[in-house]
């Protein structure tokens, strides 16, 4: 069968989505290429945001491969799946005009993992995947009608007027010694110039992402991974390092690890010195020693995304971060962090927390080469325990009552998001 995975020509105007707006690799379905060629089907990926594509030239490409399934996601890559832009705009958009050029249309992502009723309604797809789609695509791809429904983590419309909606199974979570190291097009690689979350200077040579575990062992009220990338899991050091040395042998000079929770993992920071390349994480600093710190400045890490989130104890508690260290020990760890780490980012998120003691923070930080932003509103993503201490469990309106929530609650928003945003009908209108 010929299968096309589409990752659409992403518009954020009118959005509060936060976050990196520059085309990043789409890990899924990279691996879930892999897995359907595996399996002898012809996959095109075609990623209309990285290529520049606007919709009339996605349709044409489409129409040109006539796949007998599309595949379209609902965020711009996994690295995004738990801030999504909380519109389905331009996934609607996206699917009306690829539903003439495909038989069979099916949709991934976060929306479809936790409102999978609402998400076939707007999209009009034939069936969404919940989890992560990778494992469950081929399965799918391949279901006669009568199939599907002993397919688990799908849920599909029964019936021409489409108003029952049949859920199977639990969201999915993939087996990550089941998954291959990727390949990429080294076309694809020098068109990807993004150095993603690095400021310390201007990109040289291509960026890219990779993984090398997937969920995390904590569970913070504003993390939105509950039906995806939940579970913590590492995938086998080989075959991060199978899939790092092909980027690098294609010219790939900086590459952002996109794990959830970056682990001290003294294996894979040794295996880094002994490459040629410079990464970026995301991590807690209240996990790592001064020693294993210094052991990633030498790996070749030159960007450090730390969540703080709060600077007192009780802020933290109530975010359940389940931070044993105080406030002036997390500082002096990444202080240490900066003198191996060109740079180093303290994130915090919107708390009860003292103006005027957030700014003495972070004057102190600065001091020492430390960067933290102006706390951040927090949006209560559909799938995280904060949305389930608000309003319980999910429904078809979820993803309309966090952002209606979240403009009346929100006096002012980040340089990154619109400073006149719309509402969510109003923009899937």
């Amino acid at each position: 069968m010929k299968v096309a995975l589409v990752n659409p020509p992403w518009s954020f105007d009118g959005s509060i989505y936060f976050g990196c707006r520059e085309p990043h690799l789409p890990l899924e379905f990279g691996y879930a290429r892999s897995l359907l060629e595996r399996r002898g089907h012809e996959v095109r990926l075609l990623d209309a945001q990285l290529n520049g594509a606007d919709l009339a030239a996605l349709s044409t490409e489409v129409s040109e491969f006539a796949p007998d399934a599309t595949v379209l996601t609902t965020a711009p890559s996994y690295l995004f799946w738990r801030c999504a832009p909380p519109e389905l705009r331009v996934p609607i958009q996206t699917a009306r005009a690829l539903r003439p050029h495909t038989r069979k249309l099916f949709v991934v992502g976060p929306h479809a993992s936790t409102t999978p009723r609402a998400v076939l309604a707007k999209v009009q797809a034939d069936a969404v995947v919940l989890g992560e789609c990778e494992e469950v695509l081929p399965d799918l791809v391949e279901a006669g009608p009568l199939e599907a429904a002993r397919i688990a983590s799908i849920a599909f419309p029964v019936g021409s007027s489409r108003d029952e909606v049949m859920v199977r199974g639990a969201q999915a979570a993939a087996d990550m010694g089941n998954l291959p190291a990727l390949r990429w097009d080294e076309e694809v690689l020098l068109r990807h110039r993004h150095h993603h979350h690095r400021f310390d200077r201007v990109p040289e040579g291509p960026g890219a992402e990779l993984e090398a575990s997937r969920g995390c062992p904590y569970a913070c009220t504003f993390c939105a991974k509950e039906n995806f990338r939940n579970r913590y899991r590492t995938r086998p050091l080989e075959t991060v390092l199978d899939e790092l040395d092909g980027l690098i042998a294609c010219g790939v000079r900086y590459v952002y690890f996109i794990d959830e929770i970056f682990l001290p993992n003294r294996p894979l920071l040794e295996a880094l010195v002994e490459r040629d390349i410079e990464f970026g994480v995301q991590l807690r600093i209240d996990n790592w020693s001064r020693e294993l710190l210094g052991l990633l400045g030498e790996a070749g890490c030159v960007s450090i995304e730390a969540g703080v989130e709060s600077i007192t104890p009780q802020g933290r508690s109530l975010l359940n971060k389940r931070c044993k260290l105080s406030t002036e020990e997390l500082t002096e760890l990444l202080v240490c962090a900066k003198r191996g780490v060109p740079f180093v980012q303290a994130n915090l998120i919107g708390t009860s927390d003292d103006r005027a003691q957030v700014a003495r923070w972070r004057a102190e930080l600065s001091e020492h080469g430390v960067w933290s932003n102006e706390p951040v509103p927090l949006f209560p993503y559909p799938g995280s325990p904060e949305y389930r201490l608000k309003w319980g469990q999910l429904d078809d309106r979820a993803w309309e009552r966090a952002h209606e929530h979240y403009l009346e609650e929100c006096g002012a928003f980040s340089d990154l998001q619109d400073q006149a945003p719309r509402s969510l009908s109003e923009l899937e209108s």
